[in-house]
């Protein structure tokens, strides 16, 4: 999901529409918003943000800070002039890639990409076995060959990628996919999704490369069908009270998220 940070709302409205038409989910903010919104956001639910777009807000350096301290999450500014000066105070302020306007949806999405590359690694694609997942918005491969997925099994296969070795639950993968304020689909769309991803890897390569637990999430494990992969914290924090670890196959009411809510004029807001 990308987070637009930009008070005008014309502005705002045309950079969401333009990832929308990408097929990216997308939600704006004014400003000093965000920052509330920010701080009362599960920690865990951070992965489902792949980007921050920071446009002409006000106090973008206390947003910028806040981001920052917060985790990883790629932040790009927008700048309206060819201004020196203001290149270099956005990059003092902490944002990881400075465009000028008009910056086009695609070359955003790029920018954001390669960032993220550049954090891990300096991969631009994960190979696990005769699987190779790319991040440019490629087909994975499988022993050289694409492997043609939809454009929301391709987006998992990467999520699940980039957060390998932890499992993701259905609500935190929706969110990434659909976006946190998305309430024209339902999240059990993405049961549908993972299980036609699984059943084509599981036909070319011969196994499963994604773990699957019953109200735990879903955990990318490549080759290996045997490692600890970490629960999400709403799992490990339920133990009994004679300290054993949760019974994960009989869940006590729903994992603790975010109420979010939309209002009439397209801007998002927690509740």
């Amino acid at each position: 999901m990308f987070i637009i940070i930009e008070p005008r709302d014309t502005v705002a409205d045309a950079y969401r529409a333009g990832f929308e038409r990408e097929g990216f989910a997308c939600t704006t903010f004014a400003g000093q918003d965000f920052n509330d919104w920010l701080q009362s956001l599960n920690p865990e639910d951070l992965a489902s943000i792949q980007c921050v777009i920071l446009g002409e807000a006000e106090h973008r350096g206390s947003i910028a800070s806040l981001i920052r301290s917060m985790g990883r999450t790629p932040i790009i500014a927008l700048k309206e002039d060819r201004s020196l000066d203001e290149t270099i105070a956005l990059f003092d302020i902490g944002a990881d890639d400075v465009v000028r306007k008009p910056a086009p949806v695609r070359e955003l999405v790029a920018r954001a990409n390669a960032i993220w590359r550049r954090s891990d690694d300096n991969r631009q694609e994960f190979k696990a076995g005769r699987l190779t997942v790319h991040f440019d918005n490629r087909d994975p491969t499988i022993d050289g060959d694409p492997l043609e997925l939809p454009r929301r099994e391709r987006q998992i296969l990467e999520h699940l990628v980039r957060h390998r070795k932890r499992r993701i639950t259905k609500t935190q993968l929706f969110n990434a996919i659909y976006g946190l304020f998305n309430d024209a689909v339902d999240e059990t769309v993405i049961e549908g999704h993972v299980s036609k991803l699984r059943k084509k890897l599981r036909e070319r390569l011969g196994y499963d490369v994604i773990d699957t637990k019953r109200f735990a999430g879903y955990a990318f494990i490549g080759e290996s069908n045997h490692f600890e992969v970490k629960p999400p914290a709403w799992l490990e924090q339920r133990r009994s009270s004679d300290g054993r670890p949760p019974v994960a196959d009989r869940p006590v009411g729903r994992p603790p998220h975010l109420s979010l809510v939309g209002s009439t004029d397209g801007r998002s807001h927690a509740s």
